[in-house]
């Protein structure tokens, strides 16, 4: 919920009163500037006074959608909001990435991704729908769970038999794209 106290926080931390958080200063910056400055408070004052109904970041967000099929079934990802899955999105920003998966340990699906990029692996457990980067250049997607040093990439939103389903009977074939919304019109 958006409120007016989210463009005084804004103000505070510019005038280096009361500092927001870094885990939630990307919350904070709701034009697509990526920095946090005066226009990010006066955007939340224009939404609260529902002048506006979305924010750029929003925008920007939805015209450079990631999305992702496995078998050719689309899937609906929750993505991260790290430089991991930035770097991802830029990669397959043109041209699709098409992987072919291997089933690995009864649990999950694992795939390169053809190069290496940049990875912040932090000792996690796993569940069924997370997908994450392994090595700096494996993809694995979860149909059960695991506990090692991945980088999140975000989580499928389908149940545990769901992911069973689509990832435990043999190899498959997940496609990452990006979907911007002049792409959308050409199509």
């Amino acid at each position: 919920i958006v409120s007016i106290s989210d463009a005084t926080d804004i103000q505070r931390h510019l005038a280096e009163l009361e500092m927001i958080l870094d885990e939630y200063l990307s919350y904070a910056m709701v034009s697509d500037d990526d920095e946090l400055t005066i226009s990010d408070a006066t955007l939340v004052q224009m939404y609260v006074a529902e002048m506006i109904d979305r924010f750029p970041a929003e925008e920007k967000q939805k015209e450079s959608e990631i999305v992702m099929t496995i078998n050719g079934t689309p899937v609906t990802v929750e993505w991260e909001d790290n430089e991991t899955v930035s770097t991802l999105r830029e990669a397959v920003r043109d041209n699709p990435l098409t992987i072919q998966m291997s089933m690995y340990g009864g649990f999950e699906q694992v795939g390169p991704i053809g190069k290496e990029i940049t990875s912040n692996d932090t000792q996690i457990r796993t569940e069924p729908g997370d997908i994450v980067l392994y090595s700096g250049d494996q993809i694995v997607i979860f149909y059960g769970s695991n506990s090692w040093a991945y980088t999140r990439l975000g989580h499928v939103d389908l149940t545990q038999e769901e992911m069973a389903e689509l990832l435990a009977h043999g190899n498959v074939t997940i496609t990452i794209s990006v979907i911007s919304s002049e792409r959308e019109m050409t199509q």
